[in-house]
């Protein structure tokens, strides 16, 4: 580890700097991801000869996500956060080169592989909203966390644009025009890298250290030389629901999102109104994160959940109602936005549970309980959809959101007789 920094080291100067280059970074891979996420399952179903295989790419990036997001929090710890994404993002460059050699030689195997690395990239990206975390006190997290997922929304505007521009230059050198997207992945994730390489300097870990010691953590001291063991970490009531809340808001958000199409065309809503959908609803993920951040420091992280579940369940309440486009557009709006504001509380109440040497383990435990959850919810969403329509899956968002919102009722009326008792206890 470098030079130790002092609280005085770390100037809001130099906050806005890293906190730049992190969303610049990730505005950059967000694009490189909804460029390549696009055309994946078409190119899927050409090289596996069936539409069968259209899921099974991207269910080999979810597992390379889910598997490697621990190994690169451990990695964070260790060598520190700048460490690790520049992996991430070397890895998922190396992803996306080798779909495009997959569309050159015809492999759906290679295919695959490529999708699991590129997916170990975005495990490693996600955890950049909490490196922004890091280099804030306790009350601007959620702020810096919710910036960081406001970048998705460039790459949801940047990514489509790519698609047919790259795909018309890499055929110009008479390429498969299909590889175009993905030599676009390539160079963004490649560029991300250098951006980071480059600019992230000090190590956020480096600022998080520092910052230990003037965020009123009676842990601070310890917190610098001394990581809790797991178990003893997710026996802290507030790490489970800050886990909780993100968990469930992409488990249902996912189960909902990926059977509307079906549910379009099965309901004679035609499927030519699809873009309106999911344009509001990745308005919804992503357009009001930086408002969302301001919010839950303003108001609290467990209000913030409480809100997040109620919107989640208005949504799976309308999404079998909406005999038209208009409502459905209403509904997937919701289900975004109810995923924000659990996603961006959970992430900036787990940051803040956490001693700053073991940030990163905890937090790539959690990202892989978040992809094993959305590739559970890939996985389920069409069979209970087969089992009992829409209705039947909205029943189970509406229960799942039920769940979180109880516990998180239970939770804040926990804190409230906790903070009770200690103040009788001082004044006797």
């Amino acid at each position: 580890m470098s030079q130790i920094l002092t609280p005085q080291q770390v100037t809001p100067a130099l906050q806005r700097k890293l906190a730049s280059t992190l969303f610049i970074s990730a505005s950059i891979f967000s694009a490189a991801q909804i460029a390549t996420f696009a055309l994946l399952p078409i190119v899927s179903v050409e090289l596996g000869g069936s539409d069968a295989m259209a899921g099974i790419p991207a269910t080999m990036g979810q597992i390379g996500h889910a598997v490697a997001a621990y190994p690169i929090g451990w990695a964070m710890d260790r060598w520190g956060r700048r460490a690790g994404l520049c992996l991430g993002l070397l890895v998922a460059m190396s992803g996306a080169l080798l779909n495009g050699f997959a569309i050159n030689i015809e492999s759906f195997v290679i295919l695959c592989l490529g999708a699991a690395l590129f997916g170990v990239g975005r495990a490693t990206s996600e955890q950049a909203r909490f490196a922004a975390a890091e280099i804030q006190l306790p009350a601007n997290r959620a702020k810096a966390i919710g910036t960081i997922v406001f970048a998705g929304t460039v790459g949801a505007i940047v990514g489509p644009l790519l698609i047919a521009p790259s795909g018309n230059l890499v055929e110009s050198y008479g390429l498969n025009p299909q590889i175009g997207p993905f030599a676009v992945g390539a160079i963004f994730a490649y560029a991300a890298f250098l951006l980071l390489f480059f600019f992230l300097r000090p190590d956020p870990m480096r600022i998080g250290h520092a910052l230990s010691h003037l965020d009123h953590d009676a842990d601070a001291d310890i917190s610098l030389r001394s990581a809790r063991p797991l178990r003893e970490v997710f026996a802290r009531w507030d790490v489970r629901l800050a886990v909780l809340s993100m968990v469930i808001g992409q488990l249902v958000m996912t189960m909902l999102m990926v059977i509307t199409p079906v549910h379009m065309n099965n309901s004679a809503l035609g499927t030519e109104a699809l873009g309106w959908v999911f344009m509001a609803h990745t308005l919804g993920m992503f357009g009001l994160s930086a408002f969302t951040g301001r919010m839950v420091d303003r108001i609290g992280r467990t209000t913030t959940i409480v809100l997040g579940c109620v919107i989640l369940i208005a949504s799976a309440i309308l999404a079998p109602l909406s005999a038209t486009v208009p409502l459905l557009i209403v509904a997937l709006f919701l289900l975004g936005l109810g995923w924000n504001l659990c996603f961006i509380a959970g992430s900036s109440m787990l940051s803040s549970a956490l001693r700053a040497v073991e940030r990163g383990r905890v937090q790539g435990a959690n990202e892989t309980l978040v992809a094993a959850a959305a590739g559970g919810g890939s996985f389920s969403t069409g069979i209970i959809y087969a089992a009992g329509g829409l209705a039947t899956l909205s029943l189970v968002g509406i229960a799942l959101s039920a769940i979180l919102l109880a516990m998180t009722i239970w939770y804040i009326t926990y804190q409230r007789g906790a903070a009770r008792r200690a103040d009788l206890s001082n004044t006797a």
